[in-house]
């Protein structure tokens, strides 16, 4: 297997790594739940608008200390960024790229195998959104635990059948 070269992170032919992608893809879809305009987060974060659109296409590398600034402003966790990045993507790491045994290393660890996220869709964008926008956040609660009880039920109604 050949290894691609790889120079501060970015993929032969400057191409961004695609876990720098994921991140910024991530960061994105943060900020649009919480509409959220680009302006508003860099002046949160202290940098340009056009960083931001950079770090959202993963052409500039988000450093850590900037990544926590960002969860912190967007209300997530760390994990956040990373907890749903498919196998693919991974394996794009400059860490594997640049390790001969690669392929053996990653066949001795258990690989994450949720490669569709939920939270991506519109219908999910749309639904959590509407429930911040509910003012009351007491209704909002009753509207929350009104939905954990559908799902446990239709959950409970599949093992009945």
């Amino acid at each position: 297997m050949e290894v691609i070269k790889h120079i501060r992170g970015r993929l032969e032919g400057n191409i961004p790594n695609s876990v720098d992608v994921h991140v910024g893809q991530k960061m994105k879809l943060r900020r649009k739940v919480l509409k959220m305009s680009q302006q508003t987060l860099a002046k949160h974060i202290g940098i340009t608008f056009q960083q931001v659109q950079k770090y959202e296409r993963g052409l500039n590398r988000i450093g850590a200390s900037r990544l926590w600034d960002i969860s912190q402003v967007l209300g997530v966790t760390m994990d956040y960024f990373f907890s749903d990045m498919d196998e693919k993507t991974m394996k794009q790491s400059p860490r594997f790229l640049n390790n001969e045994h690669q392929d053996e290393f990653w066949q001795s660890i258990e690989t994450a195998t949720k490669l569709y996220d939920p939270m991506q869709t519109k219908e999910a964008l749309g639904l959590v959104g509407a429930y911040y926008r509910i003012y009351n956040r007491k209704v909002a609660q009753i509207i929350f635990d009104l939905l954990q009880i559908l799902a446990h039920k239709e959950k409970d109604d599949d093992i009945e059948r």
